[in-house]
Order: C-alpha cells, then sequence, then structure tokens
C-alpha cells in the first residue's frame, strides 16, 4: 500500500511528506492535528484509480478529516474494501512526473520509465502519447549510477532546475528497487513542489515474493483484511493456490499445466450453463499424500466448489506416485474427519500413467463410497468435471 511503499522509500532517503495511518475517523483527527494546517486523506487499497474513484480527498482542518474519512472508510474501490486511509500534509503542485524501475521479464533485464507528464494514468501516456515516456534498459550488473541516473533524467527531458534532484531520486529509488527485492518501484506523481523541491506524492512497490527469505521484516505488510481466507490456509501449507469464481476445483502439477487446465475447463463449461474453474491450485513436482490432501482440504471447503479435476502428467514424479498420493489423500483426509463427498474427476498421463490408473481403479472397487472417475484426456476429463458440477448445482 501507498502508506508502506513510503516508509520503504524513507528508509532508503527517497523525499517523502510526512502522514499517519488511521483506520478510525477518530484516529484521522489526530493525524490531522499532529500534521496541523490542510491535509489529504487517501484511501489504502492495492489499486489504482483511488483519486477517481473519491478515495482521495482534501481536508481543510481536523473536523474534514474526520468527515472526509468517514466517507472513504468502507468504500468498495475496484472490488477493495477500504480498512484504513493514509492522512498526509497537503502540497501545492508546481509540476507533476512520473518515474518508475520494474523487472522487464520480455527482455530479461530491468527497465527505467521516466515522463515529465506525470499524475495521469502511465498505461495512457504509453498507449497515446509513446513519445512522452523514455524507457531505458538497465544492466543488472551495473546498476544505476550517478551516470546512469542522469542518462534516464535527460531522456525524459527534466529540466536544470530539477535534474540533480532527480537524479538523486533515481539512484535512491534503485537502491529501494534492489535492496528490498522489488520487482516494481514506482513514482507517479513525482512532484515538484512551488518552492523548488522534488517530493515522492505517491508510491508503489511490489515484491518478490520468492525473496521473501532475506526479509523477515516484510511479513507486516501483507493485508490479512484483504485477503481470501482460503489463500491465506493455503499459503500456511504452502500451496500455489488462487481462488477464482467457480464451481469445479482444479489441482495440477505444474503452472503451466493448470494454466491451460482452467482453459479447457472454462471452454467445456460453456456447454453446463456456464460453469467455471473454482481455483488455480498447483502442487508441483512432487504429489505426496500429504500435499495432495492438503489440496484437496483447501479445494473442498469452498462452498462453492462442486466437483474436483485432477490433472496430472507425469514427469519426474511419475503417476503411480502421484496415484498412491491421491488414495493416501482420501485416507489422510477420512482420518481428520474431512471425508470427500464431491466427486472427483481424475486423469492421468505420462510416465508410468497406466499403472496409476489401475492404483486408482482399484481404489474405487475397494472403497465403494469413493465418488472418483477417470477420464483418458485431458478435453474429456474437463467436460465430464464440468458436466458434474452443472448437475451438482
Amino acid at each position: 500500500m501507498e502508506y508502506q511503499a513510503k516508509e520503504l522509500f524513507a528508509k532508503h532517503d527517497v523525499p517523502v511528506l510526512p502522514g499517519q495511518v488511521a483506520e478510525t475517523p477518530d484516529e484521522a483527527r489526530r493525524a490531522a492535528e499532529a500534521i496541523g494546517g490542510q491535509v489529504v486523506v487517501k484511501a489504502q487499497v492495492k489499486i489504482g484509480g483511488r483519486g477517481k474513484a473519491g478515495g482521495v480527498k482534501l481536508a481543510d482542518d481536523p473536523d474534514d478529516a474526520v468527515a472526509k474519512s468517514e466517507a472513504i472508510l468502507g468504500m468498495d474501490i475496484k472490488g477493495h474494501t477500504v480498512h484504513r486511509v493514509l492522512v498526509t500534509e497537503a502540497s501545492d503542485i508546481a509540476e507533476e512526473y512520473y518515474v518508475s524501475f520494474l523487472l522487464d521479464r520480455a527482455n530479461r533485464t530491468f527497465l527505467a520509465m521516466a515522463s515529465v507528464e506525470g499524475g495521469v494514468e502511465i498505461e495512457q501516456l504509453a498507449a497515446e502519447r509513446p513519445e512522452a515516456l523514455a524507457m531505458i534498459p538497465v544492466d543488472p550488473l551495473a546498476g544505476v549510477d550517478a551516470a546512469k541516473a542522469a542518462e534516464i533524467a535527460d531522456a525524459a527531458g527534466f529540466s536544470a532546475d530539477v535534474r540533480d534532484q532527480v537524479v538523486t531520486i533515481l539512484q535512491q529509488l534503485w537502491t529501494v528497487f534492489t535492496t528490498e527485492d522489488a520487482t516494481l518501484v514506482e513514482v507517479n506523481p513525482l512532484v515538484k513542489t512551488p518552492d523548488g523541491k522534488i517530493v515522492a506524492l505517491d508510491g508503489k512497490v511490489s515484491l518478490d515474493d520468492n525473496a521473501a527469505f532475506r526479509h523477515d521484516d516484510h511479513a507486516r505488510f501483507e493485508d490479512s483484511a484483504a485477503a481470501d481466507p482460503l489463500e491465506a490456509r493455503a499459503k500456511e501449507k504452502d500451496l500455489n493456490y488462487v481462488k477464482l469464481s467457480g464451481e469445479v476445483g482444479i489441482i495440477g502439477n505444474g503452472a503451466g499445466l493448470v494454466m491451460s487446465t482452467l482453459d479447457v475447463v472454462a471452454y467445456a463449461g460453456e456447454e453446463f450453463n456456464g460453469v467455471k474453474p473454482a481455483n488455480f491450485l498447483d502442487i508441483g513436482g512432487g504429489a505426496s499424500a500429504e500435499v495432495m490432501a492438503n489440496g484437496l482440504e483447501i479445494i473442498l471447503s469452498d462452498p462453492e466448489v462442486v466437483s474436483v479435476f485432477v490433472n496430472v502428467f507425469g514427469g519426474i514424479t511419475a503417476c503411480d506416485a502421484v496415484a498412491n498420493g491421491i488414495v493416501h489423500a482420501f485416507e489422510l483426509l477420512e482420518s481428520r474427519g474431512d471425508s470427500v463427498t464431491k466427486p472427483l474427476v481424475v486423469r492421468l498421463d505420462g510416465n508410468n500413467a497406466e499403472e496409476g490408473r489401475r492404483i486408482l481403479a482399484d481404489f474405487v472397487a475397494s472403497a465403494a463410497a469413493v465418488n472418483l472417475e477417470q477420464v483418458d484426456t485431458m478435453d474429456g476429463a474437463a467436460r465430464r468435471a464440468a458436466e458434474l458440477a452443472a448437475a451438482g448445482k
């Protein structure tokens, strides 16, 4: 969120305005009193377009800050509920700029972007006036020193009166980007105040979860209030799970396969009154009984799920090991008191697929209460899972 991004900015000497976070109107009043003068009350949600949605308001005094915070707290901004606001010092603005560093996946490098036309959606600027947005590749090994920062500032066309300040801030933002293991650091707008000072008026930072082991302090940035409870439970079990709005629970091994599974289920679901996939769940290369049980537990606890599609292509982990994992997962869930009552459709292919299918067939034959079907093809299994979901709705 913005206030968290600014906390990281301040940590690395990027100039920001003083502010305090408030979760109630009374806290907003105290923050406004502490700051003094006019303040800005800003909704804190991880989404853009807050101002257009009415989530950024100017307050003249503490009483006004209370009124503005009451109007903003609880708002829904593009599906995000506002639980807190940032009360920050109001600033007159002479000019607005844009600067950012991001991971350029397509070119396997880092990218600096800068423009002297900030304060607007950068996607709109890039589409309508691409010449106004400087895009400078950054060598990960060389980084951003004074010379590289000057190259970025000059490419964007910063005037001489602010150029040196911008060069310094670009180096400070690069420090934020690399030291905090970010994939995006963005300031929009970076502003020039009437007295000529350059300040980061807003901030956006995306942190790389793959580097979380290096940053124990980053855990405090998680928004537990906005987190989906199923996603939170899955994260505790180290599962790659994303909740969607649908009726067919999905389990697969490998992100690419799971993404393809979402597509074929959505396509098959068109035949059955628009049935859709309920989640993304990648159990990775290993499909141990514990991993499979945890995955099934999360999916089956979703009240929207009507059927489950387990789609596995055996590679390093053979299909017979996956099949044994599924069998043992049923046993583990039974021992936990979580009986599997929703129908499962399983498609196994690849290494030792025939043996895996035999294991599941024997399991179904020996446990009459198990509602598990096997389908040989991915498209056929997706159709059957969608059909079962439609019948059980």
